[in-house]
């Protein structure tokens, strides 16, 4: 059994793999308030693991749970990066790139058609974007939409805190709706238009993926055509252990 693990800034995601298609546990641990305890207690019933995987965003977290896991498990996870390379083409700024997003791009363009574009709608949203020859291009970066409703909070004296959700209304008559309607109708139409010039750059027949906490709400408000995968990370570190791991033994 594997054990795949992507650490956010916001959550950290975990998933047991009995096959390289097959997930049959899962679990999400608030990065912040993460403890060992709690990755016991969400692991303490599971089938034995026989290997485990990390992907990471967040540096001083991968050593705390690189020590947990090996506690647990009775062996060092891998962490993806630094013992194993994720194999794709990669054209980004060496040591630049997030391995979250080398991954969902590995992940996608095993999985599905290329080219295509993932939107990551998470703390940040990301777009990656892959060739039709599967190489990586790159991609652009923008504050995700908690974090927007979060700055306005902080950086005025009169707007209030606002939960992220689906908004009632495109012109709202109160300042909570009107907060809500202009992050979520805004970002949503950003992440069109950035689709439309993407498919000017790489292709009319660009296959649009999205993952995430919040891609529902883009794809609900936005009008894409999204194929939604919200595994598609655990799926690339599984998928990177079968093909990089696993095979030298």
């Amino acid at each position: 059994m594997l054990l795949a693990i992507n650490i956010g800034n916001t959550n950290i995601s975990g998933a047991i793999f009995s096959s390289p298609k097959r997930i049959i546990k899962q679990f999400v641990l608030p990065t912040k308030a993460y403890s060992k305890t709690k990755l016991v207690k969400k692991l303490k019933k599971s089938f034995k693991i026989s290997d485990a995987v990390i992907c990471s965003v967040v540096p001083k977290l991968t050593k705390v749970l690189e020590r947990d896991l090996k506690l647990f498990t009775g062996k060092r996870p891998y962490i993806i990066g630094k013992e194993v390379t994720v194999p794709i083409k990669n054209l980004y700024q060496p040591g630049q790139l997030g391995q979250d997003r080398l991954v969902n791009a590995y992940s996608a363009c095993t999985l599905y058609q290329t080219p295509l574009v993932v939107i990551d709608s998470g703390t940040a949203i990301t777009f990656d974007v892959v060739s039709k020859d599967k190489k990586y291009l790159g991609g652009l970066i923008i504050p995700g939409m908690e974090i927007s409703l979060k700055s306005l909070k902080e950086k005025t004296a009169l707007l209030p805190s606002i939960k992220l959700c689906q908004p009632k209304i495109l012109i709202a008559r109160d300042t909570k709706n009107s907060i809500l309607s202009g992050v979520v109708y805004g970002y949503s139409a950003l992440c069109k238009e950035m689709v439309i010039r993407i498919k000017k750059y790489i292709g009319k027949k660009t296959l649009v993926l999205g993952t995430g906490g919040n891609i529902s709400l883009i794809k609900k408000y936005s009008g894409i055509k999204i194929k939604i995968d919200k595994n598609l990370t655990l799926k690339g570190i599984n998928l990177v252990y079968v093909n990089k791991i696993k095979k030298r033994g």
